[in-house]
């Protein structure tokens, strides 16, 4: 309380000693079930300081702090305190120069922090609050850094060894330029994401001064100011990256006398940079001799080596080995089984970044029919669509990550016939689902034109389509895989490709002809529903409420059945005429442009969903106005195993209008 402290206060026969005791268990016996008793026992000096013991057999934090909040109040009305923030809807009560915390909102995550100032008001010092939504997003990001970690620990060292082992093959480069990748297309805000084997950063710069980043004490990165010309810088730092890269450096392919002694980092900016040095802690103190290098995608025809073009060794000292490199250039090639080496960088680029693309899109597909779904199934036709266009999407998209690990997989000389065949398996399901969910739209799309007034009941439909779209295909792949696996000719024997077999069982044709039958079946389904419309118009072939489904059902049909129909006939090109660059491209080119096909003519174009996404980003909008999320963490990388030599390295990026490099260095 705000008055000159005097010693009379404390006698209990005081009028002010009583008030405020007898206010004192008033309070507290009305806000606490378990209330036994509340005592005044002193006032102490410092503007009247009152000191009181309550006893309770229930604790409850949620009682304490309302009682707190009512005391206050009460007897504030009666004397003058120093609490001046009061009764505030976020942070409740507060005392002149005191730090509140309080929770977010029920849709987001994290807290606040504010500071209770002299005008009554608190002011804001620390919003941590996020969408869950955005969080849930950065928990896929983690989990797919998290994933990526796996295959670089020490327990897949063994099969790392054997893809390096072959040197036709460039595995190992086209992991790391799927990070490369990745990096070129994250937005420009701050954010840290850290797993046990790899921590991702994005950091906006200043190039007006010196910028340095510490990365968890293992490397130190300095740019000058005058030579920085970009606004933002993504790091990523590998903790085992060294169960992936071999040793092999510009001058000799043999790396068994090298060993990588420092972390990895990759390092992505939007702009150029002229010189950059990296500081590095030493991880195997007894080897000596380091070079300062980058992995450099283009050294043995393609294989890729560690290069020391352009960096060069500035100190090694007290377990810190520091290099300076003129550049962050980028020279990814990533190889193909079937074209000439001359041909690999352009259709390789096509292929991964096209791939990259494509699941991008599909997960940017599915995202949007989950926060759309209960504004865009009103009826039985509009559900059933969209189940299909998420079926589609899903078989599409973990046909793309069984298609990379079949590659990561498939070795010319050495091949793991066990998980080439299980790779094979996936690969040939999910693409057969991808086509046969398309024929669940076409029969969808007939039902519904042809017979307007016939209504199946919803779990019916869903039995069917599920039945069709993904039990057709388990039946085709699994009969497939029963006939020809036990004669070894399931797959291919004869390039290190893992997928069905062509020239002894001629397998390949359990994905040609139900692909090829249902893009000609859709084909005649569209020409029926065009026929029909164009006679009797769309309102007389469809109930009021389903015409908007099925002109999207219609739309979407009439491209992606052709468009996937002339993919896939490309691709069977690409294995009966394998020499025929043209057709790589092309096929390179269309299969990149599924994912985006899908996410176009089968999410955004539909009016209905665009109109829900409007709606639901003007709610977002009000709601997050004045929020501010961000995010922190830290992470390291690992060591090479070798006997007589070091490497720091650092590893190139690819340039994109952009430019980066993954750095360390050698001990040799």
């Amino acid at each position: 309380m705000d008055i000159t402290f005097n010693s009379t206060f404390n006698d209990e026969n005081n009028a002010m000693f009583k008030d405020v005791d007898q206010t004192i268990r008033d309070v507290y016996k009305r806000n606490m079930r378990g209330f036994i008793s509340a005592k005044l026992n002193r006032f102490k000096s410092g503007s009247v300081i009152s000191d009181f013991t309550v006893m309770t057999t229930i604790v409850d934090n949620e009682e304490i702090a309302k009682a707190k909040d009512d005391i206050v109040s009460t007897i504030g009305e009666k004397y003058k305190i120093r609490f001046t923030c009061l009764n505030n809807t976020i942070f409740g009560n507060g005392q002149v120069n005191e730090i509140v915390v309080a929770n977010c909102k029920s849709d987001e995550v994290g807290y606040k922090t504010a500071i209770c100032q002299e005008n009554g008001t608190f002011s804001v010092r620390e919003n941590n609050c996020v969408l869950k939504e955005i969080e849930n997003l950065f928990l896929l990001s983690q989990n797919f850094l998290e994933t990526a970690g796996v295959l670089t620990s020490n327990g897949a060292k063994a099969s790392w060894d054997v893809l390096n082992t072959n040197l036709t093959k460039n595995e190992n480069s086209v992991f790391l330029g799927t990070f490369e990748t990745i990096s070129n297309f994250l937005t420009n805000d701050f954010f840290d994401i850290e797993t046990p084997s790899i921590i991702l950063n994005k950091t906006p710069v200043n190039n007006s001064v010196n910028n340095s980043f510490n990365l968890n004490s293992s490397v130190l990165i300095d740019i000058p100011a005058s030579e920085a010309s970009f606004n933002s810088i993504t790091i990523i730092t590998f903790d085992s990256l060294n169960n992936v890269l071999p040793a092999r450096n510009s001058s000799s392919l043999n790396d068994s006398v090298n060993s990588i002694n420092g972390k990895v980092v990759l390092v992505k900016v939007n702009g150029t940079i002229k010189n950059v040095t990296f500081s590095f802690a030493v991880l195997n103190k007894t080897l000596g001799n380091p070079q300062c290098v980058f992995w450099n995608f283009s050294l043995f025809d393609g294989l890729g080596g560690w290069d020391d073009n352009g960096c060069e060794l500035q100190s090694d000292e007290n377990g810190t080995v520091t290099c300076h490199c003129n550049h962050l250039t980028s020279f990814s090639i990533l190889m193909s089984p079937f074209i000439p080496d001359a041909f690999r960088a352009a259709l390789d680029f096509i292929t991964y970044i096209g791939v990259g693309i494509s699941m991008g899109c599909l997960v940017v597909c599915l995202i949007i029919e989950m926060l759309v779904w209960n504004a865009v199934t009103g009826n039985n036709t509009s559900y059933m669509r969209h189940v299909s266009i998420v079926n589609i999407a899903l078989s599409l998209l973990i046909a793309d990550i069984w298609f990379i690990i079949g590659a990561a997989i498939s070795e010319y000389d050495q091949k793991n016939v066990p998980a080439c065949s299980a790779a094979t398996f996936f690969i040939h399901f999910f693409y057969l689902a991808l086509f046969f969910w398309m024929l669940v739209s076409g029969l969808l799309l007939l039902y519904r034109t042809v017979m307007v007034f016939s209504h199946m009941s919803k779990p019916a439909m869903l039995a069917f389509s599920f039945f069709l779209g993904y039990g057709a295909p388990i039946i085709i792949a699994v009969i497939t895989i029963a006939v020809t696996a036990p004669v070894k000719e399931y797959i291919r024997d004869n390039d290190g490709v893992c997928w069905l077999n062509w020239t002894e069982s001629m397998a390949l044709l359990a994905f040609v002809i139900p692909a090829l039958t249902i893009v000609v079946i859709n084909l005649l389904i569209l020409i029926v529903v065009l026929y029909k419309m164009l006679t009797r118009g769309v309102g007389d072939v469809t109930q009021p409420d389903e015409r908007n489904a099925v002109v999207v059902i219609a739309r979407c049909l009439a491209i992606l059945t052709p468009f996937f129909g002339t993919t896939w006939g490309l691709g069977v090109g690409t294995m009966t005429n394998p020499e025929n660059l043209g057709i790589h491209i092309v096929f390179a080119i269309f299969n990149s442009l599924q994912g985006l096909f899908i996410l176009v003519f089968g999410t955004l174009l539909d009016k209905k969903i665009r109109e829900a996404l409007t709606g639901m980003s003007q709610v977002s909008s009000n709601r997050t106005r004045t929020t501010n999320a961000t995010t922190s963490s830290t992470s390291g990388l690992g060591f090479f195993r070798i006997r007589r030599r070091n490497i720091f390295n650092i590893s190139a990026a690819p340039t994109y209008s952009t430019t980066g490099a993954s750095e360390t260095f050698i001990n040799t």
